[in-house]
């Protein structure tokens, strides 16, 4: 696909990679049989193909409304269609670059910034959200069932234990260690995530380490136009590792061994800092090399089981589950199948899903701004997934986990949850 980016428009790193990706486009089409959007209403427009006719369009004219707007803003960026895509085009470099353009020739209503203004507020900030969650806890007898599971689960004493975790394990040492991001609202929410990927470290004899420094990783920001906020986040955390992967690699015996987030979406946008801070002469070459320290936890997990150190008898998993990958999991970091493989060594066999490969419609922040889309989504991806009628249902990103307990009765877990529960005794 042939373009002339308007001179000026773009900064010269952007105008290089929008111009790649639009090249690399030959318009075939496939992107349109996995594109859950697309699918939903058959609008061309949004599908990936028809983005990327919209973003070019802009790119030419230097113009955009509110059609522009809409239909990128209706993108769940699940990448599927880059796993689909014959061409090897790298859509969601393209679509940060649109979104970002979009309001810079079109700004968004007063409306629209001040709500994705607030979301920023309530979930980036370490002692706003925690503080709503515990008022609200005292209306929660009052919620549906359904919500209560989501937002007040049965957690006592939960927030005093993710914090002592913090500290306990940041007291650790650093050879051989793994550095863990907790993440913004999954501490306060589902804090027994990181608690059982402590568990799983400790059986093997891995220290963790949490600093408290760190912070978001930058993915709610990017969600709703604050891109350079979400670089910011990208170089905080980036300030906040450096000192610990540099101090611990002159040690004796070896360095920081990874950077894990329990959630697919941060770990996701992390392994893109490379990209984001591609343009910063100073964050650049460091972002690179931490990159070759992170890890998602179904690749920690292998290694680990590969060593031998970690031994779990999943036969005492109770009852029966089925998995649901997230996007950010198979399309965003190739792994699909990981989790899946790894129940399978150990004698468990999860149900295949139909349509597998299509997002439950939670998307970050995008269950919020559109709730129409996904609720339509989480209704075609909970037919599936308890069409084996499962006792509980796993997944890799806190996203995903409350957008779908939402809307069942069935259990939603964090599949390091279930995989801590059977580990064998005898630990490092």
């Amino acid at each position: 696909m042939q373009v002339n980016i308007i001179d000026g428009l773009l900064a010269p790193g952007d105008a290089g990679r929008a111009e790649k990706v639009l090249n690399a486009c030959v318009h075939c089409g496939f992107c349109t049989a996995t594109c859950p959007t697309y699918l939903q209403e058959y609008n061309e427009l949004d599908s990936p193909r028809g983005r990327i006719y919209l973003m070019k369009e802009m790119l030419e004219t230097g113009t955009a409304g509110d059609i522009t707007r809409l239909h990128l803003d209706r993108c769940v960026t699940c990448l599927s269609c880059e796993t689909t895509c014959p061409s090897g085009v790298e859509y969601h470099k393209l679509v940060a670059i649109g979104r970002a353009t979009v309001e810079q020739l079109a700004p968004r209503g007063a409306g629209g910034k001040a709500v994705r203004a607030l979301l920023r507020r309530l979930m980036l900030s370490p002692r706003l959200f925690p503080s709503l969650l515990r008022l609200g806890s005292f209306v929660a007898p009052l919620l549906p069932s359904r919500l209560r599971r989501v937002y007040f689960p049965a957690r006592a004493g939960s927030g005093k234990a993710a914090r002592a975790m913090r500290v306990r394990i940041a007291s650790g040492a650093g050879t051989g260690a793994v550095i863990l991001l907790p993440g913004c609202v999954q501490p306060s929410l589902r804090p027994g995530i990181d608690r059982a990927f402590e568990r799983i470290l400790s059986h093997c004899g891995v220290p963790l380490l949490s600093p408290p420094a760190a912070g978001c990783c930058g993915a709610v920001s990017f969600h709703t136009g604050a891109e350079e906020e979400g670089r910011d986040f990208a170089r905080r955390n980036i300030d906040c590792w450096w000192p610990m992967v540099e101090g611990a690699a002159s040690e004796a015996g070896g360095g920081i061994r990874a950077i894990v987030s329990t959630a697919s979406g941060c770990g996701t946008q992390l392994k893109d800092y490379p990209t984001l801070l591609a343009d910063d002469p100073y964050y650049s070459p460091r972002a690179e090399r931490l990159a070759a320290l992170l890890r998602d936890p179904v690749e920690l997990v292998n290694e680990l089981l590969g060593e031998g150190s970690l031994k779990a008898d999943l036969s005492r998993l109770p009852g029966s589950a089925v998995f649901h990958c997230p996007c950010t999991l198979q399309h965003g970091q190739g792994l699909a199948g990981e989790v899946e493989r790894i129940f399978r060594d150990g004698g468990i066999e999860l149900p295949p899903v139909r349509d597998a490969h299509l997002c439950c419609g939670s998307a970050g922040t995008y269950s919020i701004l559109q709730p129409k889309f996904a609720r339509a989504l989480r209704r075609e991806k909970l037919d599936n997934l308890e069409a084996s009628e499962p006792g509980q249902i796993l997944t890799a990103n806190i996203g995903c986990l409350l957008h779908l307990q939402a809307g069942t009765e069935i259990p939603v877990r964090h599949w390091l949850e279930a995989l801590a529960d059977t580990l064998e005794e005898a630990p490092h």
